[in-house]
């Protein structure tokens, strides 16, 4: 396999020597945001989409980006192409630059732009046909007063602490609740049930991030003449659903057959949840973007 290349301010880089400074306060503070896209057969999925949520995550943070988004999209384009990769994940990074140890940022400058392409597998494959085993975090999102969950920051370590329960309960993944005790999404994922044919999901203020593969299966469902609703949702209406999935662009679909111990539906891939996986699949390797 060629060596991996990573882009840095337009400049690309072996992955062992790309380098950021120690100063820079996307590592000191998590000040910075960024973006996971998946490309397939050497096309982005909804490239424009990340790049548009990419912009409003940096402004909402008064974070100016330095390249415009034609420039990110060819930059990305351009990095996938330098490491001959066809089907890859791509990592898109804008931290706020280097500055001192103290918080405020007008003390930084030079914002870094960093593009990492490499290959992904989160879940084993088998999982996508037996289905994931999940718990409920303890850990709850961080309310929305604090920092809109609709900001994809560098900041994680809310996802992570979630992350860890599910991992020391036995589960690659854990179901995170709200400030008012409702569903909220999993710590790397957007979380569906299906009820009485129904596709239901947590609406954006349930403290949600809003995902791009997110609304691609609400389409695909739409389109598959699926009622589909966003909806507040009690872990009551998770562990009594006929099934459940999750999404997300490194997960892309994949399904869930128990949460806290509790079997959910048949214990098995249902039809519903098979049948977006499958248009999921199609939709992706179909793209023109």
């Amino acid at each position: 396999m060629s060596q991996i290349e990573v882009f840095i301010n337009g400049h690309y880089y072996p992955k062992e020597d790309a380098k950021i400074s120690v100063y820079d306060h996307g590592l000191l503070y998590g000040d910075g945001v960024f973006e996971g896209m998946r490309a397939y057969s050497g096309r982005v999925f909804r490239l424009q989409e990340h790049l548009i949520r990419l912009e409003e995550s940096a402004a909402a943070i008064l974070l100016t980006i330095p390249l415009s988004r034609e420039e990110l999209a060819e930059a990305v384009k351009d990095t996938l192409k330098r490491n001959n990769l066809q089907d890859a994940y791509i990592r898109l990074i804008v931290t706020r630059g280097a500055g001192s140890l103290g918080l405020d940022p007008a003390r930084t400058s030079n914002p870094q732009v960093i593009i990492i392409t490499d290959h992904i597998e989160l879940y084993p494959r088998e999982l996508y046909e037996q289905g994931l085993k999940i718990i409920t975090a303890s850990t709850i999102r961080n309310h929305p007063a604090a920092l809109s969950p609709r900001i994809k920051s560098l900041n994680y370590l809310n996802n992570i602490m979630a992350k860890l329960e599910g991992r020391q309960a036995g589960c690659m993944e854990a179901l995170m609740l709200n400030v008012r005790g409702e569903v909220a999404e999993c710590t790397g994922d957007n979380i569906f049930i299906v009820r009485r044919g129904q596709l239901l999901t947590p609406p954006i203020d349930a403290g949600i991030l809003e995902g791009i593969t997110r609304n691609a299966v609400m389409e695909l469902a739409r389109n598959a003449g699926v009622t589909v609703r966003e909806t507040t949702l009690t872990r009551h209406d998770v562990y009594v659903a006929d099934e459940c999935f999750l999404t997300g662009s490194a997960a892309e679909v994949i399904p869930v057959v128990e949460v806290d111990q509790r079997t959910i539906g048949t214990g098995s891939v249902g039809p519903v949840t098979r049948r977006l996986m499958q248009d999921f699949h199609q939709l992706v390797r179909s793209s023109n973007e």
